[in-house]
């Protein structure tokens, strides 16, 4: 087995749990991403100045001879809004604006908007500036810079006009006199000669031109020039962009929690840990031998460390009981906790169990023994009391008087006769406050007092790296070395991480290997690895472990 096996192990379909188990796996993630959006909107808000826009709307209309007339249908067209559009971004606006508000030419071009409508002749100017004022100043400024370039512009053709009409007109009085002063005087006017008759033809011709000229000219000196009017000016309060601080706050929570949430999804898929059992299982190729949830502070559940137990039953009780060595991929796995509950619930069934850590781990494993015994305090086993024998009294001894009847026995003291034993109270626990270490308790009667056991302590080969043996239950846990030699009764080994450490594989070889695995710690290529180095060295697995927050 190599570590490609482990990719059919991720393949796996993933529902609407897994979903939202994702994200609250990772909330750190989450917050973080979240905090960090979060951070970004309030330094926007905090250091970069509030932008106040102003609008003022301007109705556009066409240059007419009459304003009282009733306009076409399609009268839009006689308005270039394009050509307006154009005007109103002119130099010459935004020089106004730019005066009016003080600030330079380029600012003014990126802050001054046109709207212009599709179909209709209404243009809006939006100006943003740093204050209130400044943006209504700015905003309607260039609606009356337009307006005033728009009137100039017409009032310049116009002049123009009349100034051709004006001078046509002088050229055509100039011949309507030069014309009157070629008529003969003398010649009668009901009679007029053919050349008379052509000259008054002229000046008739001439004079109509004229009153035509007059006429035009007075239709253009008479056309209303203006471009439009405002129709809503600017004022004040107007909206500002710190009117969506709020908006823009929970805009930037959910979008940093999504982005957050992603990352997570990110993470995860890049992420290779043992997230259940079937995982752990293809990666050892061994089976399940229990699941041990956590409960609040970290502590393993009692009841799955007694099914593990029972699950251990067929290597533990067995004739030829050899070493059961734990043994993890890294630390954090949670290792030495199940090394000590599997003890503690062994010792509870009565076995005597010797317990092998490492120097580095003594003083962690002797605290959660100690934690174990206080959960779990020593008692005495049930010892079976032998029965009683009645002996008959001697033959050759007369007896004058009959004896008085023994207690608990009949008046006829025959083989025959039946004894009555009297009742014993069975053993029960009642720990006191002077209770040692290694002390056992034991009640005779309701009447009698606890009284402390004292047990032996073993000494010689074997012997406990401090010196002490706790008591569990009806059986004992003694700490050995991890490197002792292998001695009669129970061994567990709690070996050190495997990867970083060969003594626990090398206990392996003399006894049998139980990995342990934490749900969303442990690295299934860790493990995977763990696994082959067993093999190599000719140690089978006999199965696993998967400590966690809960079951699959």
């Amino acid at each position: 087995m190599d570590l490609t096996d482990v990719a059919p192990a991720r393949q796996r379909p993933v529902g609407l749990v897994e979903l939202a188990r994702i994200p609250l796996r990772r909330w750190r993630t989450v917050a973080g991403s979240a905090a960090l959006v979060l951070l970004a909107v309030a330094g926007y808000l905090a250091l970069i100045p509030a932008t106040y826009t102003a609008t003022t709307a301007v109705v556009v209309r066409a240059v007419v001879t009459d304003p009282f007339s009733v306009p076409s249908g399609g009268a839009d067209r006689a308005v270039n809004m394009t050509a307006e559009s154009g005007i109103a971004i002119s130099n010459d606006v935004i020089d106004k604006v730019a005066a009016i508000t003080g600030r330079n030419t380029e600012d003014v071009a990126d802050a001054l908007e046109v709207e212009t409508p599709v179909g209709g002749q209404l243009m809006r100017f939006g100006y943003a500036g740093h204050s209130e004022g400044e943006a209504v100043d700015g905003a309607n400024g260039a609606a009356q810079a337009y307006l005033d370039l728009r009137r100039g512009i017409y009032e310049n053709q116009r002049a123009a006009v009349l100034k051709s009409y004006d001078d046509t007109i002088a050229l055509v009085t100039t011949q309507r006199a030069t014309t009157q002063k070629s008529l003969p005087t003398n010649e009668s006017s009901t009679n007029p000669s053919p050349r008379t008759s052509a000259l008054l033809d002229q000046l008739r011709a001439l004079n109509d031109q004229l009153a035509t000229l007059a006429e035009q000219r007075s239709k253009v000196a008479s056309a209303d020039l203006s471009p439009g009017a405002i129709t809503s000016a600017a004022r004040t309060p107007v909206p500002s962009s710190r009117d969506a601080a709020p908006l823009l706050l929970a805009a930037g929570l959910l979008g940093g929690l999504l982005l957050g949430g992603l990352v997570a999804f990110v993470r995860e898929s890049m992420d290779r840990r043992v997230r259940t059992s079937g995982e752990a299982a293809a990666v050892v190729g061994a089976p399940l031998l229990g699941t041990v949830r956590r409960l609040r502070g970290g502590r393993p559940d009692d009841a799955d460390l007694r099914y593990l137990a029972l699950a251990l039953g067929r290597w533990v009780d067995g004739p030829q009981r050899t070493p059961l060595v734990l043994l993890s991929a890294s630390t954090n796995e949670g290792r030495e906790q199940i090394s000590v509950g599997l003890a503690a619930a062994l010792a509870q069934n009565g076995h005597d169990v010797r317990l092998g850590v490492t120097p580095e781990m003594r003083d962690r494993i002797q605290a959660l023994l100690l934690e174990a015994q206080r959960r779990n305090p020593a008692v005495e086993p049930v010892r079976p009391r032998p029965r009683p024998v009645a002996t008959p009294a001697p033959a050759a001894t007369p007896a004058a008087t009959p004896a008085a009847p023994a207690a608990g026995r009949p008046a006829s003291g025959g083989p025959e006769d039946t004894m009555v034993i009297p009742a014993v109270r069975k053993p029960r626990p009642f720990p006191t406050s002077d209770a040692k270490n290694g002390g056992v308790y034991r009640s005779t009667t309701t009447a009698d007092k606890t009284e402390v056991i004292p047990v032996a302590r073993p000494s010689g080969e074997g012997a406990a790296t401090d010196g002490s043996e706790l008591r569990i239950g009806t059986g004992s846990v003694r700490l050995v070395d991890l490197t002792a030699p292998v001695a009669e009764g129970l061994t567990v080994l709690d070996a050190p991480p495997a990867l970083h450490d060969e003594r626990g594989v090398r206990a392996a070889r003399e006894g049998r290997a139980m990995l342990v695995a934490a749900r969303d710690r442990t690295r299934t290529a860790q493990l995977g690895q763990l696994v082959e180095r067993l093999r190599a060295v000719g140690a089978e697995p006999i199965g696993f472990v998967v400590t966690g927050e809960g079951r699959d």
